[in-house]
Formats: structure tokens, sequence, C-alpha cells
């Protein structure tokens, strides 16, 4: 092998390795799903075992439904409420909603209907 053939392998291998661990940066994690009933004034909660930080939020629908909004609550007992207000067919997502920075989520209550009996909520997390 001579060196031009050994140098060309060596950044590609490096270029992989770089790019692989550039993925890895911007995980998504799931933070909890729940169904969402008919009608009602209640939230469907999610409370997480640990607490798993994140810095920001989606919501993904596994059915139509209407979502309005989340309420989070953080390892240090403060809450922030995440106002959406549409509708979501099966499958689609929202954008991120960011919380500022890296903060550590205890507990989730989503709000909304759904449009059938029941609706799949699955809350996603953004890893940085």
């Amino acid at each position: 092998m001579n060196i031009k053939q050994l140098v060309a392998k060596a950044l590609v291998t490096t270029s992989l390795l770089v790019t692989a661990c550039l993925a890895q940066a911007d995980d998504q994690i799931t933070l909890g799903r729940t169904i969402l009933l008919g009608a009602g004034d209640h939230g469907a909660k999610i409370p997480l075992l640990i607490c798993r930080k994140s810095d920001a939020l989606k919501v993904r629908a596994e059915r139509n439904l209407n979502l309005e909004k989340i309420i989070v609550t953080f390892n240090n007992g403060s809450t922030k409420t995440i106002s959406f207000y549409r509708d979501l067919k099966k499958d689609q997502e929202t954008q991120w909603r960011g919380f500022g920075y890296n903060r550590c989520v205890k507990k989730l209550e989503v709000f909304g209907n759904s449009d059938g009996s029941r609706a799949g909520v699955k809350v996603l997390g953004r890893k940085k």
C-alpha cells in the first residue's frame, strides 16, 4: 500500500467518525407516551421514573387529535406551559419547542381531545 492510499483511507475513516459524532449530538429521545380520550378537561399525565435531560420537546400523534397544551414539570419543581392549539393527523409531528437550555424533565401533562374514542400521543425530547 502506498502513502496516497493510506492517507485517503485515513481521511475517509476520520470523516465517518466525525459524522457519526455529529449525528449523535442532536438525538431525540422518547420522554413518554399516553392516550387522550374523547373530550375532557383533565390532562393525561406522564410521570417519568427518572428525570430526562432535554432542551426541547415535540409531539407525534399516533391517531388524529386536537392538541391544546403540555405542562412540563422540571426536577426543581418549576413548570412550563407550552401551548399548541392545533389539529394533528395520524403520524404528524409538531415543531420543536425549546426550553431555553438543557433541563431535567420530571413529569408531563398533555391536554387535548381525540377525534375518535382515543388517540395515542408520543412526546419526544431533544438531547444535546
